[in-house]
């Protein structure tokens, strides 16, 4: 059945692609992903485009113009046509809405037949790259109530209504997220996954994944870096066996290791203007780390945290993109 949707695919025009987040090039000239917010863009005239993808489990979503038009839920491969779209110039657009932290979907790409024309690929005057945990990846953001199953968590879950893309969208620049829920900068929510923080996890191209991982040839450089990282080293005690005597030791060891993060970052992001984003329960931590490395704290308080497990809603991630927005204006 692959085959003969690709032998389809082929028989068609592949549109250029702008590709915003990280992915893995495949065998058969597909892209793998994983982290949250993957994007996949697409420019042409005519009035029809097919969508190839094989969404691994995750939920994607494909539009034209800006309109969403459809949610793919369904686990596996997908050929989607969108028709009558009207005459003129069109940009196609799919976006990763749900957190893969195993697994990944496979994108084969967006096609048009006779009639139709493929343009250059859409483009953006500045990129943003945002680093962190599960208030960036938008858990369960969609949800109404903090009572949430693991199913619902991963349905309720849309990282295009997280802060990221919602400022990035205002400042009309391409972005990536580099997130994975319950991740900090030295220890993850309760100690899970010891010896694997976000600062680990961050050279992988698939989070779930050992390999592949970046390599030197990925030149993508932002304008703007904005990490929230913090929330998961402190959010709950330390439990015994765990390598900090106490809380103040896991402090000193969160600043210092931050730093360290950051300045690495620095070093392969020279033009980046480095944001970062401080809560209230490790806020003067996360002060201290902006002074050591020439960042920029951006206090994040009063939120409602209204969506599961007492996750950011909608409106607080609208708030957070108010905050970081003239954070970037007055820097």
């Amino acid at each position: 059945m692959l085959a003969l949707i690709l032998a389809a695919a082929l028989a068609q025009t592949a549109l250029p692609l702008n590709i915003g987040g990280r992915v893995a090039s495949a065998p058969d000239g597909a892209y793998d992903f994983g982290w949250p917010g993957v994007y996949f863009e697409g420019r042409f005239t005519g009035s029809s485009v097919e969508v190839v993808v094989d969404t691994g489990g995750e939920h994607l979503a494909v539009s034209v113009d800006g309109v969403r038009k459809a949610e793919l839920t369904k686990s596996g491969q997908t050929r989607l046509k969108l028709d009558r779209l009207g005459p003129g110039e069109h940009v196609v657009r799919l976006d990763k809405l749900t957190e893969s932290q195993s697994g990944s979907s496979r994108f084969q790409g967006f096609f048009v037949g006779e009639g139709s024309e493929a343009l250059p690929a859409p483009s953006r005057p500045r990129r943003i790259e945002f680093i962190g945990d599960s208030h960036t990846v938008g858990y369960g953001v969609r949800s109404t109530s903090r009572d949430c199953t693991e199913s619902q968590v991963h349905e309720l879950t849309d990282t295009s209504l997280a802060f990221g893309p919602i400022l990035a969208r205002r400042l009309d620049a391409d972005y990536r997220i580099v997130a994975f829920s319950g991740r900090g900068v030295v220890r993850n929510y309760n100690g899970v996954a010891a010896g694997q923080p976000l600062p680990a996890l961050f050279p992988r191209l698939i989070p779930g994944q050992e390999q592949p991982r970046v390599g030197a040839d990925d030149t993508w450089s932002p304008d703007v870096l904005v990490i929230g990282l913090g929330t998961n080293d402190f959010s709950t005690p330390l439990n015994p066996g765990e390598p900090w005597a106490n809380e103040a030791t896991l402090r000193q060891d969160y600043r210092d290791r931050y730093v360290a993060f950051i300045q690495a970052l620095k070093a392969s992001r020279p033009k980046a203007r480095v944001f970062l984003i401080a809560g209230d329960t490790f806020a003067e931590d996360v002060a201290q780390v902006a002074d050591r490395t020439g960042a920029k704290a951006v206090r994040i308080t009063d939120m409602d945290r209204g969506a599961c497990h007492w996750h950011p809603s909608v409106a607080d991630q609208r708030m957070m993109a108010d905050r970081l927005e003239a954070a970037i204006a007055a820097k």
